[in-house]
């Protein structure tokens, strides 16, 4: 049997991926301002609980996105991911059985662990798949998959709470990930250069276009972490993951808890407006990679065109960000216009960030790009924990500070990758 454009088939699973990933992440975030009293948190705690909690789902992230990213260049993306989802499935599921805070913190340390590693399985797996002038298309429909899954989270978490509570709403949610495993498997069985399904155009079109096989990987030198910290690419990268993550950061934790300090929502209002900003994003994560592959087709050099669809991105963010800090005083009487202006910012995060993580695949070949993108989501997890802490401080009496934070980190994400160099290590 032969399966024309197999190669989509795949990403599209890990766009699928994805969306249960951000789904299972999300719950806790929109559920969380109508549950903590079960805990015995105090209204004046609730924040800085919720900070504490995320802490725990962020260190385990940033393990993650370093080991899975070593994980998946050792035994593959097709076992790699089926290993991560399986594993947070069962971590967001075990959340129903929580009877403490503690217990709380411990399964979201082994969720943000297994769920690191979608994203250097993903960026992997776009670079077996993909020839670096589609490799921005398929990171911007993993990343929509982020965004789509925080648009849909929002009203299915709702819907699930108020028909069963919190407790089955994890057990329903950790169960997407198990039927995910099936068609996944049963697809991703081989890489391009070895799978029976493919055409011989499609296989033809991939692997004469320099993307990485099986064989590739062989011939290039595994470079140690510490290897890849001497080079200024890396460095690069890192430091753009370290301060850009956490303004999606900013919005993805604590963007219900904005909406019921700000208009005094309930959980039906949060279900009906948190899903905007995010089908902003998801239409910019797949906006951002077509940018980058039209300017590529058109001979562009690929780092070139990314550097530009970053640029884009980052003067989008900065804009509306500034936006909402002039008008923040008139908002508290136009949520729709708050929604709208911060889903321009993540539009613009949105067609950015998938730039940034297929820069690895640009730089580097190999068993090397699943470490460097390991290592650039640990950065990204390192900043967010900064970032995640202080918000309970710097919100206490408004959010303008929140914004202003915000505003601060996309210039300075700007700067870092501007220091990358533009050639191609190895």
């Amino acid at each position: 049997m032969k399966l024309k454009g197999l190669r989509w088939y795949i990403v599209l699973l890990i766009g699928l991926a994805t969306v249960i990933n951000y789904i299972d992440r999300g719950a806790i975030n929109i559920m969380w301002p109508y549950i903590y009293h079960e805990f015995g948190i105090a209204d004046v705690d609730n924040k800085t609980t919720l900070a504490l909690i995320t802490t725990f789902f962020m260190l385990a992230y940033a393990l993650g996105q370093t080991f899975t990213g070593k994980l998946m260049d050792a035994i593959g993306t097709k076992l790699g991911m089926a290993v991560s989802i399986l594993g947070w499935s069962l971590s967001i599921a075990l959340h129903a059985f929580a009877r403490s805070i503690f217990s709380f913190s411990i399964f979201r340390f082994f969720l943000g662990f297994f769920e690191a590693g979608n994203w250097p399985g993903a960026t992997k797996s776009n670079a077996e798949w993909f020839p670096a002038k589609e490799r921005a298309i398929a990171q911007g429909i993993f990343g929509a998959g982020a965004s789509l899954g925080s648009v849909i989270s929002a009203p299915i978490i709702a819907i699930l709470f108020m028909a069963f509570g919190w407790k089955m709403t994890f057990v329903c949610i950790g169960a997407l990930g198990f039927l995910w495993v099936i068609p996944w498997l049963l697809i991703n069985k081989a890489t391009p250069d070895k799978h029976s399904w493919i055409t011989e155009e499609e296989q033809a079109h991939i692997l004469d276009a320099g993307t990485q096989t099986a064989e590739d990987v062989t011939e290039v030198p595994v470079l140690s972490w510490s290897e890849l910290l001497q080079y200024r690419n890396t460095w690069g990268l890192l430091l753009g993951r370290f301060f850009i993550d956490p303004v999606w950061w900013l919005f993805v934790t604590w963007l219900p808890t904005f909406l019921k300090e700000q208009f005094l929502f309930d959980i039906k209002q949060i279900g009906a407006f948190t899903w905007l900003p995010y089908l902003f994003a998801a239409i910019g994560s797949v906006m951002g990679g077509f940018y980058s592959s039209r300017l590529i087709k058109k001979g562009i050099d690929p780092v070139v065109a990314r550097k530009k669809a970053i640029t884009i991105g980052c003067v989008l963010m900065l804009v509306s960000l500034i936006a909402i800090l002039y008008t923040l005083s008139t908002l508290k009487e136009q949520p729709t216009l708050a929604m709208c202006l911060i889903g321009t910012t993540l539009f613009g995060f949105q067609f950015l960030i998938g730039n940034i993580q297929t820069l690895p695949s640009d730089y580097f070949n190999g068993k090397n790009v699943g470490t460097v993108a390991g290592m650039g989501g640990t950065a990204a997890v390192a900043g967010t924990l900064l970032t995640t802490w202080a918000v309970p401080f710097i919100t206490q009496t408004s959010y303008y500070s929140f914004f202003v934070l915000g505003a601060v980190l996309v210039p300075v994400t700007w700067i870092s990758i501007k220091f990358i160099s533009s050639k191609k290590l190895n």
